[in-house]
């Protein structure tokens, strides 16, 4: 049973994050190489603006808003879930390499790619996905050991020996690229949200209202998991089932949000680390809070890489990364598995 303060205290910081993220996108939506007041935002989201500030808004900046949000909440989630599955605390879809194995499909996937560019941006997820389910299940065979399990250090190493070499990979592919495509993958592997239009949010949409709430549904069994083996057979899982679908759709969701808004990293570390730090472990309370983490986490980015260096904006990745890597060395340090 949830201790009354504990949940309580789950509210309230749940309520003061959603102000936060809407303050923020708020912030966000008036602020660019176009600046629109506060006045004009409300005239404009109650139906009173001109057509220049609804085109802007509407057109441009609203999408691109909410791939930002949906991009930080699945990266969360998803780092999350590795963490809890593998007992590995710096289990991150960045660090481990899956976002380097979206990113090697993806640059394959612009050299023999055929299809029209109507359907490019549905099929973009499904070819991210599938370089992040192979990176993750060669990082899985090869960081498990008969009768110890997965060794939290060996995946860790996997993962970064991974990244760099899909990421040599896809920069040797790159050679072969005209400047256009050239330039897209690289501001891609830098984390540039570029998937701004409304077709990106419809197709990405799905995929987080399906996954997200199966994922809250098991949170008992994640309760389980990141326990030991014993505990969790004595409640009836099936460890092996559980963990391969758990990754399956952390994987998903991690690919999903990389197809469209780049090889971001660092927000999957930091968000669930932030959230158990407030409210503890149960994944009732800390996935929720993870889950805004990770939006307002991106969402703050992406603004403060768009002020400067306007036009063309920094991308978010960058902005992310620069205060991610120091609390991943932060975590290596403090963990008791390294």
């Amino acid at each position: 049973m949830i201790h009354p303060k504990i949940i309580r205290k789950q509210r309230i910081t749940f309520t003061i994050l959603v102000v936060v993220l809407i303050a923020s996108m708020g912030f966000a939506m008036t602020t660019g190489e176009f600046k629109m007041s506060f006045v004009q935002f409300f005239k404009t989201i109650l139906g009173q603006g001109n057509e220049l500030d609804t085109m802007i808004l509407y057109e441009f900046r609203m999408p691109r808003m909410l791939i930002t949000i949906l991009a930080g909440a699945s990266l969360a989630l998803s780092g999350a879930i590795l963490q809890s599955i593998t007992k590995n605390p710096l289990a991150e879809p960045g660090i481990l390499g899956i976002n380097a194995g979206s990113g090697f499909m993806i640059t394959l996937f612009l050299v023999v790619g055929t299809i029209k560019a109507g359907d490019f941006v549905y099929v973009l997820p499904l070819v991210s996905m599938l370089g992040g389910l192979a990176t993750a299940m060669v990082i899985f065979i090869f960081s498990h050991k008969k009768g110890e399990g997965i060794n939290p250090v060996r995946m860790v190493l996997i993962g970064v020996g991974l990244s760099t070499a899909l990421s040599g990979a896809s920069i040797t592919i790159m050679s072969t690229f005209d400047q256009d495509q050239m330039e897209f993958i690289a501001r891609w592997f830098a984390g540039n949200i570029w998937g701004d239009e409304w077709p990106f949010v419809f197709a990405f949409v799905p995929w987080l209202a399906i996954v997200m709430p199966f994922l809250f549904y098991k949170a008992n069994v994640l309760n389980v998991l990141s326990t030991n083996e014993q505990v969790s057979v004595a409640f009836g899982i099936n460890n092996n089932k559980e963990r391969i679908l758990l990754v399956f759709l952390a994987v998903v969701l991690s690919s999903a949000a990389v197809s469209v808004a780049g090889g971001i990293g660092f927000v999957g570390l930091m968000g669930p680390h932030i959230a158990r730090s407030i409210v503890g472990p149960r994944h009732q309370l800390y996935l929720p809070i993870a889950v805004l983490n990770g939006a307002i986490l991106l969402v703050v980015a992406d603004t403060i890489g768009k002020i400067v260096l306007e036009p063309n904006g920094l991308p978010a990745g960058i902005i992310v990364a620069i205060v991610g890597a120091p609390y991943f060395l932060y975590l290596m340090q403090k963990s008791t598995h390294i």
